[in-house]
């Protein structure tokens, strides 16, 4: 079954059981989704709908942090709960040391030697992580390891 046959059976599921948030989560996903595939003219598979999840997992958590220094908890609340749903999409996420093995893994196989190489490196590692780790700390892995 496909992430996004999986997405509506959950709302269809979410219908029934009248999870008001939860359902409102979900349709604001497979709308995300839907424009995505309109825009682009394109039909998306599980890679692309797992990328299109991280930015709205990104855009919860930068809401999270925005709200929490304007004291409104009730939103923080609100963004907390549809960042849960989202991330049960999500593909497990790899530890910190399987993704410092996929750097050095990356580093070797590219033969970057220094700082000017990282657009090499990122460009191998980018594929093979997106979705399972978060890019940010894996871009702090690469020019620690591209700085030795």
């Amino acid at each position: 079954m496909s992430l996004k046959d999986q997405i509506n059976d959950d709302m269809k599921a979410a219908m029934r059981a009248r999870e008001t948030e939860r359902l409102g989560t979900i349709r604001l996903l497979l709308a995300a989704i839907k424009q995505r595939e309109v825009d682009e003219r394109i039909t998306l598979d599980d890679t692309a709908i797992t990328v299109v999840i991280d930015k709205m997992i990104k855009q919860r958590k930068d809401s999270i942090s925005q709200f929490e220094a304007a004291g409104r908890t009730d939103l923080v609340d609100k963004e907390a709960a549809e960042l849960t749903v989202l991330a049960a999409y999500m593909p497990q996420q790899l530890s910190d040391a399987e993704v410092a093995a996929e750097v050095q893994a990356a580093v070797a196989q590219t033969g970057a030697a220094g700082p000017q190489d990282m657009g090499k490196v990122m460009g191998v590692l980018k594929p093979k992580l997106a979705g399972r780790a978060d890019m940010t700390a894996v871009s702090g892995l690469v020019k620690a390891a591209l700085a030795k």
